[in-house]
């Protein structure tokens, strides 16, 4: 762990997008291979996670998990399209990344967003989630590209009053563990805000 670095540049931007707005601290990831990125629903998280890409300066690809069934979802996606702006390359991904990750080249830079899309495909589809989980980590591992994670902390609120949504939060839970576990850097996010979790800052 004693590799991972980040640059501050203390320098606080306000972003606005369809009257939503973030604070975020300006900043550079210099070293690490897998970087873990949590928050909660509209923290901020995702933009966070573009900025350490773009610090790279190396060839960025966005590999989205999501599927669009409905026209909020069509809504979010283009707000998330619109913050990213040009100069990236996006491969859709919604059940097994494995073989996009490994298509990946050494000098690039990938931002998986998100893990929690991710999970609640894998659920909705019926399949092995300890399986599932395990291919993704060894997707991560061999990935030659350096890897940005989103992923959801869901486990803050109130207990959920169905027995799926509990079931998807001890999930995403598990899910979080063993993303963390993988990772060099893990920040969690929340209005706006980094709090390194692993990992330093230098």
């Amino acid at each position: 762990m004693s590799g991972v670095k980040l640059d501050f540049l203390f320098l606080t931007t306000v972003l606005t997008k369809n009257r939503e707005s973030w604070i975020i601290r300006k900043v550079r990831i210099l070293h690490s291979k897998y970087t873990l990125i949590i928050g909660g629903a509209a923290s901020g998280k995702s933009a966070f996670a573009e900025q350490l890409v773009v610090s790279t300066g190396k060839s960025r690809k966005y590999l989205a998990t999501s599927q669009v069934f409905d026209q909020e979802m069509r809504t979010k996606v283009n707000r998330h399209l619109a913050q990213r702006g040009t100069g990236w390359t996006t491969i859709e991904e919604p059940h097994e990344p494995g073989p996009a990750l490994s298509a990946l080249a050494e000098g690039d830079i990938c931002l998986f967003d998100c893990a929690t899309m991710w999970l609640s495909n894998q659920m909705l589809a019926g399949a092995d989630l300890e399986a599932a989980q395990g291919r993704l980590l060894e997707a991560i591992r061999a990935c030659p590209a350096q890897v940005v994670m989103v992923t959801n902390e869901v486990g803050h609120g109130i207990v959920p009053e169905n027995a799926l949504a509990r079931e998807f939060r001890e999930a995403q839970g598990r899910l979080n563990i063993a993303l963390a576990a993988e990772a060099d850097l893990v920040v969690l996010v929340t209005a706006g805000l980094p709090l390194v979790l692993k990992g330093r800052l230098q």
